[in-house]
């Protein structure tokens, strides 16, 4: 069968190769078989045949880009996962508590929330198998808790207040998954949306986030794309869509073997009036960057943050008979002022330590340390605005990175789990008081604060993880520290939208999206 597989790879390979390729490009594919066939045949040992052709892949697109990619079909199945909306399982969000599953919320109306599992049980056995206390990997528990839809699984759970094991029988189900993680009324008339990637349902999320918000009043719209690493095409356009006018280009694409094809904005479009303010990051990559170029490029908004990542590269996909994939670049993509932002890749460029150098360089802190080349000016399409290409989509308004809050001491804390333990403990222990003494969330917004003893509790956990205390760094992200429990506590007892409306209070690049989208200054496009 392993012959026959790899056999049936060439060939596929070759087909592929065949209709688009001259002979001399054949000439190499017929030498590539006949090396295969010669380790296969004639090698002193026997060899994974397997194993080898996914490192002669592997080996090839290596020479290409560094988004040209070949993946197996297990790495297949998880990177589709959360762009496909769903996937079969017992519907449950969840984090590991000293080697012991723990149960944050339960999904609503979901398989795990019928039964009557509860937030704050834990789940100590699936089926015959103890998963807690026994060391086991993350992925091992997700695989045995995961399985399609209509099986059903035995769970073994320990609930606070019971001294024997509860047992529920749940039938699993599809689950869903979202990629807006907010949506509320950061200000009188001004809406937020965060959107943390950009999957088969993100379009009906942020039409539903924008309806509901619309029937709050809200006449602007700060749309957070920080750290949104991308996702499908068409959902970036129909995103763009609902910015621009009808027929206005969002994006097109191209390569030496894709002809032109280009993307307009089509249908009624649902916030094309308003002010609007696009948050991005060095993290925000792919299809947040053409959302963002689409909006500077047609004048349409104002963009706020930090250079963007610079991927401007487009993957197609080649499905292999074992449900492997190659994804390979075969085109890239443009704004509509004409700009591509792909940043530099190359034998003498290490691609993986680009935000490494520009932290380094001082662009993170400083706009006027970023350095662009005047061959890359490009200018918008309605007021002729200088933009630039080559490199991330450059933000109108910049922001530095915070580096007075996160301080080491900060980031050995998050690094070593003792804020997301403290978390926990508290919720494990004060869940039911809390829910008590603060039944909404408008209230525990105005009225909880972090006490002295849920700092304690973070203290203790921190020394527990190794985590060696400096009282002046401390001090330093104490009100960072408080913000952010106080966001995770509301999470755990609410969504992420309770979240976000708390922590971005913190976050800088938020707050100056506020400024400029409630300054008199704004400009009108």
């Amino acid at each position: 069968m392993k012959r026959k597989y790899i056999l049936t790879l060439l060939v596929c390979c070759s087909t592929l190769l065949s209709a688009q390729t001259n002979m001399a490009s054949m000439e190499q594919v017929r030498k590539l078989v006949t090396a295969h066939s010669a380790i296969a045949n004639l090698y002193v040992d026997e060899v994974d045949e397997s194993k080898l052709v996914e490192q002669s892949i592997r080996a090839m697109l290596k020479e290409l880009d560094p988004h040209s990619t070949y993946l197996t079909a297990s790495e297949v199945e998880k990177m589709n996962e959360p762009l496909q909306g769903n996937f079969e399982g017992i519907g449950v969000q969840f984090n590991m508590a000293d080697d012991t599953l723990f149960v944050i919320q339960t999904v609503s109306k979901g398989p795990s929330e019928k039964v009557g599992i509860l937030p704050g049980d834990r789940i100590v056995m699936v089926n015959d198998t103890a998963i807690a206390g026994v060391k086991m990997e993350r992925d091992e528990i997700m695989k045995r808790l995961r399985g399609p839809k209509g099986s059903v699984v035995e769970l073994g759970v320990v609930r606070r207040g019971y001294e024997e094991q509860l047992v529920f029988r749940v039938t699993r189900d599809k689950i869903p998954v979202h990629t807006l993680d907010a949506s509320y009324m950061i200000a009188p008339k001004v809406g937020y949306i965060k959107i943390s990637s950009f999957g088969a349902t993100t379009h009906e999320e942020f039409s539903s986030a924008l309806a509901k918000l619309k029937k709050e009043k809200m006449q602007h719209l700060i749309l957070d794309l920080q750290g949104n690493g991308g996702g499908y095409l068409k959902a970036a356009v129909d995103m763009a869509s609902d910015f621009l006018q009808e027929g206005q280009q969002v994006v097109y694409t191209e390569g030496s073997k894709s002809p032109r094809l280009e993307f307009n904005a089509e249908g009624p479009g649902q916030f094309r009036e308003g002010r609007l303010v696009v948050l991005i990051d060095e993290y925000s990559a792919s299809a947040a960057e053409i959302v963002t170029g689409a909006v500077q490029d047609w004048d349409r908004g104002v963009v706020v943050g930090r250079r963007s990542f610079g991927k401007g590269l487009v993957q197609r996909p080649v499905p292999m008979p074992d449900g492997s994939m190659i994804r390979l670049t075969t085109a890239r993509y443009y704004t509509p002022s004409g700009r591509c932002i792909q940043k530099p890749y190359g034998e003498d460029i290490d691609y993986r330590k680009d935000l490494t150098e520009r932290f380094n360089k001082g662009e993170m802190m400083h706009a006027d340390s970023i350095q662009l080349s005047d061959s890359l000016k490009y200018q918008t399409r309605m007021k002729g605005r200088t933009v630039y290409g080559g490199g991330g989509i450059m933000p109108d308004y910049f922001v530095p990175l915070d580096t007075m809050s996160y301080t080491k001491y900060h980031r050995e804390l998050t690094a070593k789990g003792a804020i997301v333990n403290t978390n926990l403990i508290v919720i494990d222990r004060y869940r039911k008081e809390l829910e008590k003494r603060y039944p909404d969330f408008k209230t525990y917004n105005k009225k909880f604060e972090v006490d002295d003893e849920i700092l304690s509790i973070l203290l203790a956990e921190a020394d527990k993880a190794g985590v060696k205390y400096d009282e002046e760094l401390y001090q330093a992200s104490l009100p960072l520290i408080r913000v952010q429990l106080k966001a995770l506590i509301a999470r755990d007892l609410w969504d992420m939208s309770q979240f976000y409306e708390i922590f971005n209070r913190t976050d800088e690049t938020v707050m100056k999206g506020l400024e400029v989208i409630q300054s008199k200054e704004f400009p009108e496009f």
